[in-house]
């Protein structure tokens, strides 16, 4: 099974589909989404999405009518194809602790969704997701995942140090630490539950390195619509060859991270 371990909801959520369909992937992890640069028609409404996507990167964008939107749009996508889309849910890292876990349970978990992400925390402000992690220890470990791109070297260094703290709780960086992909692999080496993500990665040596110190903690992602299922599952196929290895990365090692 071809299990994709990064995407956002599409406007409209047949689009996605038949992009999972051309590129053979069975499944997806879906995050909620504010911006949507697949509506954008001209490079006024893209700026337009951009602004917004940079409001939630930077941790600007809260509120708590946008995150149930963003929820609802996640619903309503696994509503339409149960079979094709894994929900996760974002939480306000605004919030106490104490609220933070209440929303994890009254409305992640009650839902359904398999995880808590994708969380932006401002750059420098990556202790501000160990609320999550409490919480997704106390329902069973669930999967954490942050976004790659923001976090500074700092900010990866105090993740390790978190996962460490919450060994239950499966903490994937998403898009292999972006720019700061070396000390990713070599802090995740050292961390069992430290997990990388390939979406959007541009360079294809620190895939292949990844995979190669990492074989049972890296996993497929394309980051749709920002990146392309199709694209995202050659670069794999590209650095591996044809067997077990590459299965993992595909799909297994995400399979069992959710106990599907």
């Amino acid at each position: 099974m071809i299990l994709d371990a990064h995407s956002h909801v599409h406007d409209p959520v047949d689009s996605h589909v038949a992009l999972l369909d051309e590129a053979g992937v069975d499944r997806t992890v879906v995050f909620g989404t504010r911006p949507h640069p697949e509506r954008a028609t001209d490079v006024a409404s893209l700026r337009h999405e951009l602004s917004v996507l940079a409001d939630t990167v930077s941790g600007r964008s809260t509120g708590a009518t946008a995150y149930r939107l963003a929820w609802d749009e996640v619903d309503a996508a696994i509503a339409a194809f149960p079979d094709r889309f894994i929900g996760f849910g974002k939480v306000d890292l605004e919030l106490s602790p104490e609220q933070i876990a209440t929303v994890v349970e009254t409305e992640l978990v009650r839902r359904g969704y398999r995880g808590i992400g994708e969380l932006t925390p401002p750059p420098g402000q990556a202790a501000r997701v160990e609320p999550a992690l409490a919480a997704a220890a106390d329902h069973g470990g669930l999967p954490v995942v942050v976004h790659g791109h923001g976090p500074t070297v700092a900010d990866l260094e105090t993740l390790a140090a978190l996962a460490r703290r919450h060994p239950s709780v499966p903490l994937v960086i998403s898009q292999l630490g972006g720019l700061n992909w070396l000390p990713a692999i070599e802090l995740a080496r050292d961390v069992p539950n430290l997990y990388l993500e390939t979406s959007t990665a541009n360079i294809i040596f620190a895939i292949r390195l990844a995979i190669a110190e990492l074989p049972d903690r890296v996993l497929f992602g394309s980051d749709a619509p920002y990146g392309d299922p199709w694209l995202a599952r050659a670069t794999i196929e590209r650095v591996t060859e044809s067997g077990p290895l590459r299965d993992r990365i595909l799909g297994e090692n995400l399979a069992e991270l959710l106990r599907l």
